[in-house]
């Protein structure tokens, strides 16, 4: 199985780039975010890749990054999402802002994705949660709605209470903050704050470091 490619970019195309790798040409299909990153024709290249075999194809899929490569792992687990639509999401998002959405249930920044509906956005929120945060693409707290991996004794301890926090997040959203930017700022503010923190100071907090355009 290939799991990594090094060589010269003979050309890329829409949705794929070949690889001449010691003068042996390999075809790998590219989310657009990854084409766009990509040296110009000519130039030395690495790609992650993930191999499909099937009995009618042998499919590569090319990635600059491990974790995109594992972000289109794990959505291609989830009914309804096959090669094409996990391309689509991961050209539309980074492998952090999946993440990010993902754990906020944040279903419209998924739906950017052509062929991703507000049904199938869902089940991927839904089916993915617990993997947004172990893949560390998410905040180790989640506002209410989104639960953590983990109940028993070796759950880790939550900074403060979720409805504090949930609240945070729709005062964000009221003001006019994408969901996932209100959360990752929320939760953030109140891992910073510690255990006690009132929906006032964590909204304060999330609010200042919006303002620096840190999210």
């Amino acid at each position: 199985m290939i799991a990594k490619l090094k060589g010269v970019v003979d050309f890329k195309a829409e949705d794929h780039v070949v690889l001449d790798v010691n003068g042996v040409g390999y075809r790998a299909f590219c989310p657009a975010r990854v084409l766009s990153r990509l040296p110009g024709e000519g130039e030395v290249a690495t790609l992650y890749i993930e191999t499909h075999v099937r009995e009618d194809h042998f499919h590569l899929y090319g990635f600059m990054d491990p974790r995109e490569r594992e972000w289109f792992r794990v959505l291609s687990t989830v009914q309804g999402v096959g090669n094409k639509v996990a391309l689509a999401i991961l050209s539309t998002l980074s492998a952090d802002q999946i993440g990010q959405a993902i754990a906020a249930a944040d279903k419209a920044s998924i739906t950017r994705a052509p062929g991703v509906g507000p049904k199938l956005a869902a089940r991927i929120c839904q089916e993915l949660k617990d993997k947004a945060v172990a893949m560390g693409s998410a905040p180790s707290f989640a506002p209410k709605g989104v639960s953590l991996p983990g109940s028993g004794s070796d759950a880790a301890p939550a900074v403060t209470e979720p409805d504090v926090v949930a609240d945070a997040v729709s005062a964000l959203v009221n003001l006019g903050y994408g969901r996932s930017d209100a959360y990752k700022a929320a939760a953030t503010a109140a891992t910073a704050l510690g255990e006690g923190a009132t929906t006032q100071r964590i909204l304060s907090a999330a609010l200042k470091d919006l303002g620096k355009g840190t999210f």
